[in-house]
């Protein structure tokens, strides 16, 4: 039976360059440098999130492809509009991403809410 053993900073991906992980897209992979630019993540389980939050953004692209390619509202046989599929996965998507992000501390670097000025 094999032992649980923690990784070693070598066998982590892209943690000596920063490079991203090969198997991202271009969205995915253009967050992980924005991130490991500006955060020293050493951490196996933190880097695990942020690849996962990586290819969640991905795939949130091609479903926004998708909706951008169809429309987001098709017309059903009887004359009826809804919603494309697509949709509420890529929201999903995004949300999760964003939330991931949060979690892991990587979207407030101070903890304080951002606060606006100005009238919306």
């Amino acid at each position: 039976m094999a032992r649980n053993r923690q990784a070693t900073r070598s066998e982590l991906p892209s943690i000596a360059d920063d490079r991203p992980p090969s198997d991202l897209g271009e969205a995915g992979a253009a967050l992980w440098q924005r991130i490991m630019a500006e955060h020293d993540i050493e951490d196996g389980a933190v880097l695990e999130s942020l690849h996962q939050i990586c290819l969640t953004l991905d795939r949130a692209e091609v479903l926004a492809a998708e909706v951008k390619r169809d429309g987001p509202v098709q017309r059903l046989d009887n004359g009826q509009l809804r919603d494309h599929p697509a949709l509420k996965h890529e929201l999903a998507a995004r949300s999760f991403v964003v939330r991931s992000l949060q979690r892991l501390g990587l979207g407030n670097e101070s903890g304080r809410s951002v606060r606006r000025t100005g009238q919306f």
